[in-house]
């Protein structure tokens, strides 16, 4: 039956064709075409199928993206997976420019990152989080400050409508050239201050040292460029604190009284033991309980070869009396001798300086536990009396003295000749790691007027 009709189906399409072929000018040729053609109000738009339903989210223009300033240093390290959010720049007094950012990993992976980041790129951290949650970074790499806070946070996933963890990270800096700009000279102790430190020509006003009536003054050294670049902050710090200004009068050869700090020249036993003191006591200026007391002239001398007379004789019979270093004060019958003018090893920087640290007695050690800790090759080279300070380091974490002024070794060396800019690296910081203080902490607290003082 179907094959019957298909003839009649065709002829009728024949005749419909020719229809249309021969009235193609006529009006009723032109509502046919029209109706058969697009519906233009589909051109440009993405809703095919029918309008858009009431309710239902239509696509939007991208948002113009926030893009760092130009003069964003290269060296701050950027976490890939955060989005910058938000620019804060520099404006009047305030120099430091604030960028913000928002990351959907956890903290703990943007907090490894910047740690793994500083540390792999010769960062000098000056204080970095006590766990891996949340926390601030401050960061110093030549002469640019870098602070990097953490901040876990929640927020809402709106196709989801379920919470999702998120991230914070705030980074501020000084654009180059800011921290010159302005007509005062800037200062690591100012609360303000994030930035690089004064300029090498830099002299501060002559201040006193605690519990020593010497007036000093605080040296700018001209030849700090020779030392390692991961150490030359550290002298310039300690020098603007003033502690290479009270230099051993005892040292013929001493040149911190000029310009010259000589970082790459050993040092003595008699200008550590100085350094060590004033170090100490500028750290803790406003914590007396803290402070290395000085020995006076009258007091019976504990070693044969630093009379009383000798110019370091208070400081080093302080040093003594104290129990810091070994003596026969401390029990050690054969420490009769100081030797002032012996080059200072690596041990002994260790052994005078960790007391100073821990504020406690020193753990129990042996070679295997330094060896399974520290991984030193040589342990056995290290002096039994030494043996338990190189311990205690290693417990101190990132701030580990060795950590700082050696950086990685798996040989400690510890006969070997210290030299000035290690000495300085060494008496950088002192105390425990999350409880200590360092020199530019120091600065800061002696730039800011105590209480009395303010009423």
């Amino acid at each position: 039956m179907l094959s019957s009709k298909r003839p009649a189906l065709v002829l009728s399409l024949a005749v419909f064709l020719t229809s249309l072929t021969a009235c193609a000018n006529s009006p009723t040729a032109k509502n046919l075409e029209q109706s058969l053609a697009a519906d233009p109000r589909l051109q440009g738009n993405q809703v095919v199928f029918g309008e858009a339903k009431e309710g239902e989210v239509q696509p939007t223009p991208t948002q113009p993206t926030v893009q760092l300033p130009a003069d964003f240093p290269k060296d701050i390290p950027i976490y890939q997976n955060a989005q910058l959010q938000e620019i804060t720049p520099a404006s009047g007094a305030e120099a430091r420019v604030s960028t913000r950012w928002l990351s959907p990993d956890p903290s703990n992976f943007i907090s490894n990152f910047y740690r793994n980041q500083f540390q792999a790129n010769n960062w000098q951290i000056l204080q970095q989080p006590t766990d891996d949650v949340e926390g601030t970074f401050e960061a110093r790499r030549n002469d640019l400050l870098v602070k990097v806070s953490i901040q876990p946070k929640s927020v809402t996933n709106a196709a989801a409508n379920q919470p999702q963890t998120s991230t914070a990270i705030q980074i501020e800096y000084i654009p180059n050239g800011a921290a010159t700009a302005s007509s005062d000279v800037p200062t690591a102790g100012d609360a303000q201050f994030i930035g690089p430190v004064p300029p090498a020509n830099w002299v501060t006003q002559p201040t006193s040292t605690p519990n020593n009536s010497t007036t000093t003054t605080a040296t700018a050294f001209n030849d700090i460029n020779k030392a390692p670049q991961q150490l030359r902050q550290y002298i310039q710090d300690l020098a603007a604190l003033g502690v290479f200004s009270s230099a051993s009068s005892g040292n013929k050869n001493n040149n911190t009284s000029s310009n010259q700090f000589e970082p790459g020249k050993i040092v003595t036993r008699r200008e550590y033991a100085h350094w060590l003191v004033a170090a100490n006591n500028a750290m803790y200026a406003n914590n007396p309980a803290k402070q290395i007391r000085l020995a006076g002239d009258s007091t019976q001398a504990a070693f044969t070869d630093v009379s009383s007379k000798d110019p370091d004789f208070p400081i080093i019979q302080g040093l003594a009396e104290a129990g810091l270093i070994p003596s026969p004060l401390s029990g050690d019958a054969t420490a009769v001798l100081f030797r002032p003018d012996a080059p200072l090893t690596r041990e002994q920087l260790i052994l005078w300086k960790l007391p100073l640290d821990t504020r406690q007695a020193l753990p129990n050690a042996t070679l295997d536990a330094v060896r399974e800790t520290w991984g030193f090759q040589d342990v056995g080279k290290i002096d039994p009396k030494a043996l338990r300070a190189v311990l205690a380091d290693f417990q101190n974490g990132e701030q580990a003295n060795i950590r700082r002024v050696f950086g990685y070794t798996t040989l400690f060396q510890p006969k070997k000749p210290v030299t000035r800019a290690e000495a300085a690296a060494a008496l950088w910081y002192f105390g425990s790691q999350g409880e200590g203080i360092s020199a530019v902490d120091a600065l800061k607290l002696k730039q800011t007027p105590t209480a009395n003082q303010a009423q």
